[in-house]
């Protein structure tokens, strides 16, 4: 193999396909990265660790086409450290040769026989909007629970219904939901699947910055997910289990709701959680016009904060996880929240709002777990 390529355009697309390596891998070619030169002038670099794969597409002055396996992380802190000029890369029997100005690197290959064989990516599904889609995955990947021993509920549950797509998370003490259009390949499309948190995380994070991001999840039974943004692709395996049906969870009516700012509930909730030990509650009572904030209790340290709020129904003192609610109140995109309640041992539902007397926006729900008060 002998090719030579842009340094910036080197460096990004080696730290975009190493970020998929695992940290310790199984065998050692798992930590290589795949260099894959065609005639055609198209460097393609892969990673894959069995469950999750990457591989970018990016142009190179290809003199010899060939393929080779090197170690994905050394040759991301190589290529991040080169002067801005042309690097080429060129194999010298079981080395490859980096050169750029007056550095010159020489890297071990490992056995591109024993690496395993990317997945296909599925057929593809639609496309969404880049930044609406990372902004829905924040905003539902709060509520997925982190605990590996459930790992259906450490995933985010994609539906795909039309041109509807939602997403929805939960670890039994909240529940997220966000409800977003999409462009579908197909308007009778149908199809779920279970994604890792993190991995859908972090997928948004490098490819929710183009303008499209196409959605691969074939005819609904393959096991794989797959995203595309420009020359990226990337495929995780599904979560296999049946999710919990958690939708009954949102009351058919709340009785009673209350608006406040956002920011200023924010802010009031972190303060008064200073005093609030491990596991301990936040206490709000919400009265005509006014939200009252409590925290700690007895001999402990205590705190009390009082905000303006727009009450519609009856009075009602409820008391939640501060964490939690912080999570849900942080993932609102609106200047006022909507607090909705039918009792104070029930589940609560926060949405957004766009001003204090408006509607409110359904688009994202976040459901609440109340923590029971002794007596």
């Amino acid at each position: 193999m002998e090719l030579q390529v842009e340094r910036d355009v080197l460096a990004d697309a080696v730290a975009w396909a190493a970020r998929a390596l695992p940290s310790r891998p199984p065998v050692p070619v798992l930590a290589g990265v795949l260099l894959d030169a065609s005639e055609d002038g198209v460097l393609t670099l892969s990673t894959f660790d069995y469950e999750v794969s990457a591989r970018v597409e990016l142009p190179a002055d290809v003199r010899t086409a060939g393929r080779v396996l090197v170690s994905g992380r050394l040759l991301a802190d190589i290529s991040r450290s080169l002067p801005g000029r042309p690097v080429s890369l060129t194999t010298d029997g079981s080395k490859v040769v980096v050169t750029c100005g007056a550095s010159r690197f020489t890297l071990l290959t490992m056995s591109v026989e024993e690496y395993p064989t990317l997945p296909t990516l599925p057929a593809a599904s639609g496309a969404v909007t880049g930044g609406e889609f990372t902004e829905a995955v924040a905003q539902v990947t709060v509520a997925a629970s982190r605990d590996e021993t459930l790992p259906i509920l450490t995933g985010v549950r994609m539906e795909i219904e039309g041109d509807r797509l939602t997403l929805l998370a939960t670890d039994r003490y909240r529940l997220a939901v966000r409800e977003l259009r999409w462009s579908p390949a197909r308007t009778d499309i149908s199809a779920v699947a279970l994604v890792r948190a993190r991995t859908l995380s972090d997928v948004a994070r490098s490819l929710g910055s183009t303008s499209s991001l196409t959605l691969a999840m074939g005819d609904g039974t393959s096991d794989l997910i797959g995203f595309q943004a420009e020359s990226r692709y990337s495929t995780s395996l599904l979560v296999d289990g049946e999710y919990p049906k958690v939708r009954a969870l949102f009351p058919a009516e709340s009785p009673t709701h209350a608006v406040v700012s956002t920011s200023a509930l924010v802010e009031a909730v972190k303060r008064v959680a200073l005093v609030a030990e491990r596991n301990t509650p936040v206490r709000l009572r919400f009265e005509d016009g006014v939200l009252s904030l409590e925290a700690g209790q007895g001999e402990d340290a205590q705190a009390t904060e009082a905000l303006e709020a727009a009450l519609v129904g009856e009075s009602i003192s409820i008391a939640f996880n501060p964490q939690f609610l912080l999570d849900g109140l942080g993932a609102l995109s609106a200047p006022y929240a909507r607090l909705s309640f039918t009792q104070s041992t029930r589940p609560a539902v926060i949405t957004g709002q766009a001003e204090l007397d408006g509607e409110d926006d359904d688009s994202y729900r976040y459901l609440l777990m109340p923590v029971r008060l002794a007596g």
